[in-house]
C-alpha cells in the first residue's frame, strides 16, 4: 500500500491507543506483523510540548519508519505549528485527531468532538496540510462515524477533507456517542469507500483473522486498523495477514515464543520510561498478556496479582520468565499425561 511516497510492507495498521501504543509496543506490532503505526496523540498546546509525557510519546527511537505522528487541538494555527514542530523531530506523516471519544479530549472540544463542527473542523485540516506541504509530508484523518446516531456526518467530512489534501482516512466505526460501547457497523466505512479516491482504512471491533476478512469484504476498504484486539496479543497481525493470504489459521504461538516476545518488551519498556514508572505502566500489559494465554482456571489472575506487588525492574522480569517456565512445565506435563492416555485407549 502507497501513502504519499512510502510504500508499506502491508495493510494491517496499529491504533493510536493513549498509553498503549508508545514506542515499545509499536515496534512489536511491527515485529509481529504490522505494516504501520501511529503514535499514541500528543496535544498540539505548545506549553506541553516539552512535558516528560509529551516527549516519551514522541519518542521514534529506534523504530521502523515512516514515523506517524497523531496531533490533537481546536485551534487551526495551533495544530499547524505542531505539525511543523513533530516535523522538525522527525515525523514522516501527520494524522489528525477526529476520533477520541474519551471524555477529558471531547470536553475541550478536541477528539471526535470537532465533528459537531465541520466548520472548525476543515479549517484545522486545511492548515495542517498547509503546513505539511513544503515538506512533502502527508497528513491523514482519523475520525469516527459521527457525534450520534442522528448526524452520521463522516462521509461529508471524509469528502471535504479529501479536497482539502488529505492522503488517508481512518474510519472507527461508531459515533462519539457510543464510545467503544455496542458493535462497530461498517456500512459507513463503506459508503465512504464509495464516495471517495484516496486510501480508506476501516477500525472497529476487527478482533480475528476471520473478522478481518470480513471487515474488508463488507467495506472494500484499503486497510485494517486494530487497536485494543493488540492489547497482551501483539501477535493478532502475523494471525490476520497468514489468514488473508491463505484462508487458513495459523497456529497460537507457543509460550516460549511469547515469553520471548514479552520480555523484549519489557526491557524496551524500561529503556523509556525508566525502571520506577516502566515496572508500574508495564502491569497493564503483563495483565493483557495473561488473559490473552490458554492458561489454566485461575492462573492469570494469580499472574497479575503477583505482578502487581513487585516494585523493581529485575523482579518483575524473574516473576514473567519463572512464571512462563511453570506454565510451560506443566503444560508439557499435561500433554504427556494425555498421550499416555491415547496409548491406553489404543491398546
Amino acid at each position: 500500500m502507497q501513502l504519499g511516497p512510502y510504500a508499506l510492507p502491508n495493510a494491517l495498521f496499529v491504533a493510536p491507543m493513549a498509553g498503549v501504543t508508545d514506542r515499545p509496543f509499536r515496534k512489536l506490532c511491527k515485529r509481529l506483523g504490522a505494516g504501520y503505526a501511529v503514535s499514541e496523540m500528543v496535544t498540539s498546546r505548545p506549553d506541553l510540548q516539552n512535558s516528560l509525557k509529551t516527549s516519551r510519546r514522541a519518542d521514534h527511537s529506534g523504530e521502523p519508519g515512516p514515523i506517524a505522528v497523531q496531533i490533537a487541538g481546536t485551534d487551526a494555527q495551533m495544530m499547524a505549528d505542531a505539525a511543523r514542530y513533530n516535523i522538525d523531530r522527525g515525523a514522516q506523516i501527520i494524522d489528525i485527531n477526529m476520533g477520541c471519544p474519551a471524555k477529558k479530549v471531547c470536553n475541550k472540544w478536541a477528539g471526535s468532538a470537532l465533528m459537531q463542527d465541520e466548520a472548525l473542523a476543515l479549517e484545522i485540516v486545511g492548515a495542517v496540510v498547509a503546513a505539511c506541504l513544503p515538506h512533502g509530508v502527508p497528513v491523514t484523518l482519523k475520525m469516527r462515524t459521527g457525534w450520534c446516531a442522528e448526524v452520521k456526518n463522516a462521509p461529508r467530512i471524509a469528502r471535504a477533507a479529501e479536497d482539502a489534501g488529505v492522503q488517508m482516512l481512518t474510519v472507527h466505526g461508531r459515533t462519539r456517542e457510543q464510545g467503544y460501547k455496542g458493535a462497530a457497523e461498517h456500512d459507513t466505512v463503506a459508503a465512504i469507500k464509495r464516495s471517495v479516491k484516496i486510501p480508506v482504512v476501516a477500525n472497529g471491533d476487527i478482533d480475528s483473522p476471520r473478522k478481518a476478512a470480513e471487515v474488508l469484504h463488507q467495506t472494500g476498504a484499503d486497510a485494517l486498523m486494530i487497536g485494543r484486539a493488540a492489547q497482551g496479543r501483539p501477535w493478532i497481525f502475523r494471525e490476520i495477514a497468514h489468514y488473508l493470504a491463505t484462508g487458513e489459521a495459523l497456529p497460537a504461538p507457543d509460550l516460549t515464543e511469547v515469553k520471548v516476545w514479552l520480555l523484549d518488551h519489557l526491557e524496551d519498556h524500561y529503556n523509556l520510561y525508566g525502571e520506577y514508572t516502566g515496572v508500574r505502566s508495564a502491569r497493564k500489559h503483563l495483565g493483557w498478556y495473561a488473559q490473552s494465554l490458554p492458561l489454566a482456571a485461575g492462573e492469570a489472575g494469580r499472574f497479575r496479582e503477583h505482578i502487581n506487588a513487585i516494585g523493581d525492574a529485575q523482579a518483575q522480569l524473574d516473576c514473567v520468565k519463572d512464571s512462563f517456565d511453570a506454565w510451560a512445565q506443566a503444560r508439557t506435563h499435561e500433554e504427556d499425561n494425555n498421550t499416555r492416555e491415547d496409548w491406553k485407549l489404543a491398546a
